[in-house]
């Protein structure tokens, strides 16, 4: 049906009289199309431009209306078209027999017409609803083909070359003549390549997560490490703006060989922080610290904190997604994907920015 158009109405039925009673209360909203046969009918519902509601008399010679409705609902291209059976009769029986075939409504005359303007209104709303859930269905499908076309490329197009990449420097890490910055130069070619790698991977699981069709395989993970990693991956961008990274557990730096541990996974752990530091790291000025501190507590807490606050038009929306402020090369999904991400892990995660006191992130975790 289309939007810009009336609805279309067959109205049904071999006495001329009815059908200009019918006609006269209905063509104002619809366009109408009549037969005065069965067969007429069903020629009519099978062509080109096909009716959206059939109004079919039961009483009929050669071809009564249920004998019509049956063919109606026996064939596909006909079948979703809904059928108001219009009868004199007023036996409960028939009325069943009509609605058991498939029919969505009866009336019957002699006609009261606004009964019978505010059935057909009825069912009309109805089946434009129901189209609409069809169509909401199908971009649905196609979306998730979409999806699923995209993780095929992601994973073959992208990840196989990047991991035969990465495969280099670390067979070249294996020889044991390599001078220090040699070494050092293949170890951050690695960890670059790594460090991609996992980009693509969790742009993987934000779809999943964004759907609900993600699944947490949990098990213990250092945030310690985690943390440690992360600070030499952001150590250029930290020392473009004279900031300081630290790390702080339950008060004080933690020593070699201390962990800190949550149930979680690696993957998502370690992309939620490193997207909230970086987050932090950008808003900075020069010369700002920026701090992660780890508080032991049930459950866990993981706090990022950085001198400057957030805007006070975007506190409510921080979390948003395509949210972003004053960043020229932002994506806006950096603290989005933190807080899909905290979610999925079972914990939490809030904000807290206040002029003069900066900003402060805190996300709670299982303990392990």
């Amino acid at each position: 049906m289309a939007s810009e158009s009336k609805p279309r109405l067959l109205l049904v039925d071999d006495t001329p009289a009815n059908l200009r009673i019918l006609s006269d209360a209905l063509r104002d909203r619809y366009s109408l199309m009549v037969a005065t046969s069965g067969q007429a009918a069903l020629e009519i519902a099978q062509g080109d431009e096909q009716p959206d509601m059939i109004l079919l008399d039961i009483m009929m010679p050669e071809m009564d209306g249920y004998e019509v409705c049956e063919r109606l609902k026996a064939d596909d291209s006909t079948a979703d078209i809904p059928v108001i059976f219009v009868t004199a009769m007023q036996d409960v029986q028939d009325e069943t027999r009509g609605l058991a075939m498939g029919a969505a409504d009866y009336i019957t005359k002699p006609f009261n017409l606004d009964v019978v303007r505010a059935r057909v209104k009825t069912h009309l709303s109805l089946l434009m609803a129901r189209r609409r859930v069809e169509e909401q269905n199908r971009e649905l499908v196609k979306a998730s083909e979409l999806r699923e076309e995209v993780d095929r490329i992601t994973r073959h197009d992208l990840k196989n070359p990047l991991t035969n990449v990465i495969s280099v420097p670390q067979l070249m890490l294996m020889a044991d003549n390599l001078e220090d910055h040699q070494r050092e130069m293949l170890e951050r070619v690695e960890e670059s390549g790594l460090s991609m790698l996992s980009m693509i991977n969790f742009s993987l699981d934000l779809f999943k997560m964004e759907q609900g069709t993600y699944t947490l395989q949990p098990e213990p993970v250092d945030l310690v490490l985690l943390a440690k990693r992360v600070f030499r991956e952001l150590n250029e961008l930290a020392g473009s703006r004279e900031a300081k990274l630290s790390l702080e557990m339950d008060g004080t730096p933690p020593g070699e060989g201390v962990v800190f541990e949550v149930m979680g996974e690696e993957l998502l752990v370690y992309s939620m922080l490193g997207n909230l530091v970086r987050n932090a790291l950008e808003a900075s000025a020069v010369g700002d610290d920026v701090v992660v501190r780890l508080e032991s507590a049930d459950p866990a807490r993981m706090v990022i904190h950085n001198p400057r606050a957030v805007p006070s038009e975007i506190r409510d929306r921080f979390f948003d997604k395509y949210v972003t402020h004053g960043k020229r090369q932002g994506t806006g999904l950096g603290t989005y994907s933190a807080k899909l991400s905290a979610k999925t892990l079972g914990g939490a995660i809030s904000l807290e920015s206040e002029d003069g006191r900066g900003t402060t992130v805190t996300v709670s975790l299982p303990v392990a």
